[in-house]
């Protein structure tokens, strides 16, 4: 028989005893995993600081803020009543003009010729009077003597009427044609600025045709483009507070004082006019200017906006749960936006926990912690 070497034979079954299955490998591989998932559930379960804020009504009232621009009540566009060549220019945009300031003078030849015409007319109807009146005298003085016939007598009263006729007549058109004459100058109609010029020295304008635009002095308007929506929530007309952009500090109290009825199609916005009595000396035409409406306090639930999440593209905030401390994200309408907060109108009662900062890393049944 053959010998068998027991250190020899006993290696193999001492290999055997110690090595690792293939089914104990595997169920280390799912056992390692499960370890991990289980520990980065143990730190998920760790509560997340945030902070809160309870759910009550506050008084609150809205301000809506708008630009705008300082303008005159009231702007003249002045126009020569005659037409003709520009002979004289006096002032230009921007300048202050003063009440019966002359701006503009035209070419007056053609209103001489016809001022010197009329009064040739005058002359002519005086002389044909005098020779009326001469041969009425005649006649009057032949009849109480008897030397001349009724219907002669009556020929030289009518020849006289008809003189005297022709010379009002011509007083008439030498009238006529002195006030055109005077036509020939423009002069402003009350004390302002002129804000728009049309015509230069040598220029033919026509009669009525717009040569300067004069803003009267007095009360400013501050105008406005305002969104049609914004009219339609503010029916009654409210006070306006008027700041000027490039000083804050300078304000000044207006009323609303005309509301346009028609909408601009390219805008969509609706011209409001405020009235700004005893405008200040530093709110000059053109200037740029805020108007702010504030309206009345109404009881209505106030958040900050670091509490306002998205659901699905939907307004919502987290809610806490006063006995274990998990967020539920409840869906709310939203009021209004202001600087800062948010106006819930719908959604949460009165008493509820919000979360107000920290949402962003919460989840439905998260446990938080609230800071104090």
């Amino acid at each position: 028989m053959r010998s068998t070497n027991p250190i020899t034979s006993g290696v193999p079954s001492t290999r055997r005893s110690h090595a690792l299955s293939p089914l104990t490998v595997f169920a280390l591989c799912l056992t390692l995993p499960l370890a991990a998932c289980q520990k980065q559930e143990a730190g998920e379960r760790q509560p997340i600081m945030v902070r809160s804020v309870e759910v009550k009504l506050s008084d609150f009232a809205p301000a809506t803020s708008l630009t705008g621009v300082i303008a005159a009540r009231t702007l003249n566009n002045l126009s020569f009543q005659v037409g003709g060549r520009v002979a004289e220019r006096n002032v230009d945009t921007g300048q202050r003009v003063t009440k019966g300031e002359v701006l503009a003078r035209l070419d007056p030849q053609e209103q001489q010729s016809d001022v010197r015409a009329a009064q040739a007319s005058l002359y002519a109807a005086e002389a044909q009077l005098r020779q009326a009146s001469a041969a009425f005298d005649r006649q009057k003085t032949l009849l109480a003597q008897g030397f001349t016939t009724r219907r002669d007598y009556d020929l030289a009263d009518q020849a006289q009427r008809v003189a005297q006729s022709g010379v009002q007549a011509a007083q008439s058109q030498l009238a006529n044609a002195q006030d055109r004459l005077t036509y020939t100058e423009l002069k402003a109609g009350a004390n302002g600025v002129v804000t728009a010029r049309t015509v230069e020295v040598g220029q033919v304008v026509q009669a009525a045709q717009t040569v300067f635009t004069v803003a009267e002095d007095g009360d400013r308007d501050a105008v406005f483009n305002v969104d049609e929506a914004l009219v339609a929530r503010n029916p009654v007309a409210p006070t306006v507070k008027i700041a000027l952009i490039s000083d804050p500090k300078i304000e000044a109290a207006g009323q609303v004082r005309e509301v346009s009825p028609a909408v601009d199609p390219a805008s969509g916005s609706i011209r409001v006019k405020v009235a700004v009595p005893d405008t200040p000396a530093e709110m000059p035409l053109g200037a740029a200017i805020t108007g702010t409406i504030v309206s009345e306090p109404e009881p209505s639930i106030v958040l900050p906006w670091q509490s306002l999440m998205s659901d699905s593209g939907r307004p919502a905030v987290w809610t806490v749960d006063p006995a274990t401390k998990a967020v539920t994200m409840v869906p709310i309408e939203v009021k209004s936006f202001a600087s800062g907060i948010v106006v819930v109108a719908k959604g949460l009662e009165i008493g509820q926990t919000v979360v107000a900062q920290g949402g962003q890393m919460l989840s439905p049944g998260q446990i938080v912690e609230i800071a104090p």
